[in-house]
């Protein structure tokens, strides 16, 4: 399910902000690794900080796109055999355990993220020079995005409970 229609204005600019972002840094990895092959092929030469950059812009759209995808109700759930198996009444209060331990999570990961990325603030790349805590921030900001999205997300589950596909007639989800 698609939880942007429901976003408040606030969060519904951010996740347009995020997506912006995520559309011109794939824009710019296509570019710079075309235009290095093509210099690197026909010029004889390529452009050293290319890929310094473009290591940047992946290890950050990673991230960031994990943001993007729980905006969307993106990531994979595997619903099958809880659903055959549970009443309604205990996959609620499981849905509801899982995506605490998921808050968790992304919680130690932007713990974690935030000292790997402070720890290494003085540490200069090789050929840009610049600081190597820069690429490892990506983790603990999308991650934060992410929590950001994914509390949203349960609060708004908890609140709009779904009937399973298996019920519904037309083979989709829908709000109770």
């Amino acid at each position: 399910m698609d939880y942007r229609d429901h976003y408040p204005a606030a969060l519904r600019l951010l996740s347009h902000l995020v997506d912006v972002c995520l559309a011109l840094a794939g824009l710019a990895i296509v570019s710079l690794v075309f235009c290095n092959a093509f210099l690197r092929g026909f010029a004889g030469f390529d452009l050293a900080w290319s890929l310094e950059v473009t290591s940047f812009l992946l290890l950050w759209s990673t991230f960031i796109g994990c943001a993007a995808a729980i905006a969307r109700g993106a990531h994979m759930r595997v619903t099958e055999i809880v659903e055959s198996l549970l009443p309604r009444l205990v996959q609620r209060g499981l849905s509801i355990i899982i995506d605490a331990i998921i808050a968790a999570l992304l919680i130690s990961l932007i713990y974690t993220g935030f000292n790997i990325s402070l720890h290494t603030w003085a540490q200069k790349t090789t050929v840009l020079y610049w600081p190597v805590g820069l690429l490892y921030a990506s983790m603990p900001v999308g991650m934060t995005l992410s929590l950001i999205f994914h509390l949203f997300n349960m609060v708004f589950d908890i609140r709009n409970p779904v009937i399973p596909k298996s019920t519904h007639s037309d083979g989709g989800e829908a709000l109770l």
